[in-house]
């Protein structure tokens, strides 16, 4: 991350001022960035989550240190000013929207004089709205809402306050996202669902005429699509995180603050608990129900609704190819296995 000068640096204290946390050491330390603990160094802020790093903390160059009560005698070792706080790795993720709202270049307030903006469309007055943007009619745009550089808004569309779009997303016709949601680049929300009938050997299209409804604190990763329902709606319920390249299909359904990580697919209908994880490339089919408080791990398949919260894998493990093959072939075979054990337990107890 850039490093800020001493003179623009913020003091310890004023971290602890704004964010909480008890302060052990000289709270008029400069902060000049935010460091990974093995590479952190001098005006650099450090945290430790992870018990199993613990020897880092005798190596680290870091001037402050965000720990646990536990680490703290071994964190002032060091020399280092330190905040304590029940959770570090929680304090980290709200230090870094802290340093963020106070370095990043604010967006310009107001209309880009090469954005295009349709008929009888809403923006508040604070809202920005970047270069070649092209906003749609009868479209409502909140609050402190960011629309980056060739961001397309489709007519009927509604943004919520300080919501957030990266260049280039598309957010297309009837769709709503509430507050302070933020689009990753390359994100679509709105395309048509994967809808034909057939007929005749051929493919006839089915109008998708739904949208994607998205509720509040939402945020959706680069290249992710969201397809509008083909009747009813999609629906992404609030606080629901979507990381890059994921595929959700026509009248999903996610529950509240629900977390997928990158490349899972999920297909049309699903309806998906809230509280639920997925782990990168897991698979989800159609019309199924998963409840809330279900872990999916890596690469699964769900092929059935799972009802019960817990974990779940299906993955099968990895091992040499030639072994692969072998355990995969003998797979095949475990139905005609079953029945063959089934008729030797009948010759061996006939009456049963």
């Amino acid at each position: 991350m850039r490093r800020l000068s001493a003179a623009t640096a913020p003091r310890l204290a004023q971290i602890v001022a704004d964010l909480g946390g008890e302060l052990h050491g000289d709270g008029a330390v400069c902060i000049q960035a935010i460091a990974a603990l093995e590479h952190a160094g001098v005006g650099d802020i450090a945290f430790l989550a992870n018990p199993k790093l613990r020897a880092q903390l005798a190596t680290t160059q870091a001037s402050a240190l965000i720990v646990r009560a536990d680490c703290l005698a071994l964190a002032q070792e060091r020399g280092a000013a330190v905040i304590v706080t029940p959770d570090p790795y929680l304090y980290f993720a709200r230090l870094t929207r802290w340093w963020a709202a106070r370095t990043r270049k604010p967006a310009a307030v107001g209309v880009h004089p090469t954005a295009v903006v349709g008929e009888r469309v809403q923006i508040h007055p604070s809202a920005s709205i970047g270069p070649y943007a092209v906003i749609g009619d009868d479209v409502v745009i909140g609050e402190g809402a960011i629309l980056g550089a060739q961001v397309c808004v489709g007519d009927m569309a509604e943004i919520g306050a300080f919501t957030r779009f990266a260049p280039g997303v598309r957010f297309l016709e009837g769709c709503r996202i509430g507050a302070r949601g933020l689009l990753e680049s390359g994100a679509i929300i709105g395309g048509d669902g994967f809808g034909f009938a057939p007929h005749q050997g051929t493919w006839e299209k089915i109008e998708q005429l739904g949208a994607v409804w998205i509720g509040d604190d939402v945020e959706i990763g680069a290249n992710t699509c969201v397809d509008r329902g083909a009747l009813d709606d999609t629906f992404i319920d609030d606080g629901v995180k979507l990381d890059n390249q994921i595929q959700i299909a026509h009248n999903v359904h996610i529950g509240k603050h629900t977390a997928m990580a990158g490349c899972v697919g999920v297909a049309g209908s699903a309806k998906i608990g809230a509280h639920c994880t997925f782990g990168g490339a897991a698979m989800i089919l159609g019309h199924l129900e998963i409840a809330d408080h279900v872990h999916i791990s890596s690469a699964s398949v769900v092929m059935r609704s799972l009802l019960k919260p817990g974990v779940y894998t299906g993955a099968f493990p990895i091992d040499e190819n030639s072994n692969w093959e072998k355990n995969a072939a003998t797979l095949r075979q475990l139905h005609t296995l079953r029945n063959r054990v089934r008729a030797l337990e009948k010759q061996q107890n006939p009456t049963s």
